[in-house]
């Protein structure tokens, strides 16, 4: 375990180098930043976040530099945006983010982007008017705890693990761990082994984790939190604000994801599983074949936002087709892969039902009876009530496609302004 896991450590530590290249180009844009600050005269100051101020940064084809801007409490919440847009009129390659609190991404290079949020210079955590005002304490908290380098080592294992099987990110299509739940849980844990077995041990109840102690027992932070932030399977107490879960967006899905990938690390471990998993849709359509099952590959577009936005709304739009297909076959295997920009692709490994039951309306409904005697020529009553039956002789291709017309309006209303059949 020790030998495959210091293995894994060469491989996702980013190179010297290309770390102190980056730095060098933040370093120089935030010069920069400040001159145009000083120049127009704004009360802001600047403070770098995220895996680039923790030391907890992972290898990747493409980095990014969380920058905050933290202004003046003077400043209204509705112009902090646009401030940061009218300072950012002197850079180049500047792309607006949507969201709660409109950001910006900065294109440095090909592989290093900075993104810049406007935030509030807050003391207290309770004055925060958005989450991303809290950044500054998260920051904080995490270079004051963490400072051993085997806990900075095992914050960058359980990323890499996390991001391999797709649970990485708390955006609403991943619905998985965030980069800060990482570093508080693993230095809870104190080890990435030990937060695989302890995940593992989580069942039906929930797994209450409160590092600061700031509740006595753990039914009081079921009565304290708010409903909304307790559905998820853990519960990760800010410990820079004791009325956040950090948690909050975890999905009982991701996590029995997780649960998989660490049982079968423990198992057996192995570099490879440290290693993002390719869907092979080859071998699973020769699969499909081979068990007389049927394969379908779906592609989707919306024009919404790339990002946390068309992620989630592409996410939506395919688990709304499944419960559609469900209807005339049964999903043997299904997925979905976001390209992070506007469109996604799903599969679908279907068995027709060969045969659906239609419920019609109670016997003593004569009115509705008498509709559905007329639409269903063969009918038959149990138990009150009146049923009919449909054979099921469409492949799953022509229902999509028959589905796909019937449904236009329906489609558009989701945001999807494009549907094909890839294969």
């Amino acid at each position: 375990m020790n030998s495959v896991l210091q293995e894994v450590l060469k491989e996702i530590n980013p190179p010297v180098e290309e770390i102190k290249n980056m730095k060098e180009k933040l370093n120089l844009f935030i010069e920069k930043l400040k001159e145009v600050l000083k120049q127009k005269n704004i009360n802001a100051e600047i403070f770098v976040g995220g895996s680039f101020a923790k030391n907890t940064l992972v290898k990747k084809n493409k980095y990014d530099a969380d920058v905050f801007l933290r202004f003046d409490k003077r400043y209204q919440n509705s112009e902090i945006s646009n401030l940061t847009q009218q300072i950012l009129e002197k850079f180049e390659k500047v792309k607006k983010i949507h969201g709660s609190r409109d950001y910006f991404q900065i294109k440095i290079s090909d592989n290093f982007f900075i993104e810049l949020i406007p935030v509030y210079k807050i003391r207290r955590v309770k004055e925060a008017q958005n989450i991303t005002d809290l950044s500054y304490f998260h920051v904080r908290y995490i270079k004051k705890k963490v400072k051993s380098q085997k806990i900075l080592n095992e914050i960058k294992l359980a990323k890499a693990f996390c991001y391999a099987h797709h649970v990485y990110g708390a955006e609403s299509y991943i619905k998985g761990f965030s980069g800060y739940s990482l570093e508080l849980i693993i230095f809870y844990y104190g080890s990435f082994i030990k937060f695989l077995k302890e995940i593992l041990k989580i069942k039906d109840e929930k797994l209450i984790i409160d590092i600061e102690k700031y509740f006595k027992r753990k039914k009081d932070i079921l009565l304290d939190l708010n409903a909304s932030k307790l559905n998820s399977p853990i519960i990760l107490i800010d410990p820079t604000y004791k009325y956040r879960n950090v948690l909050a967006a975890l999905s009982k899905e991701s996590l029995i994801k997780l649960q998989k990938a660490a049982k079968d690390f423990l198992k057996n471990p192995s570099i490879k599983k440290f290693k993002e998993e390719k869907t092979d849709l080859e071998k699973i359509k020769k699969q499909a074949e081979a068990k007389k099952q049927e394969f379908i590959l779906i592609e989707a577009h919306t024009e919404k936002q790339e990002g946390d936005v068309a992620g989630s709304k592409l996410l939506k739009f395919y688990k709304h087709l499944g419960k559609e297909i469900k209807k005339y076959f049964k999903i043997k295997k299904r997925g979905f892969n976001y390209n992070k920009k506007h469109s996604a692709r799903y599969y679908f490994v279907v068995k027709s039902r060969k045969e659906i039951l239609i419920k019609g309306p109670l016997i003593k409904d004569k009115e509705n009876v008498e509709k559905f005697e007329k639409k269903h020529k063969i009918y038959f009553t149990k138990k009150a009530r009146i049923y009919s039956k449909k054979a099921v002789d469409f492949s799953i291709k022509e229902f999509v496609e028959n589905w796909k017309t019937k449904n236009k309006n329906k489609i558009k209303q989701m945001y999807i302004n494009d549907l094909k059949i890839v294969y």
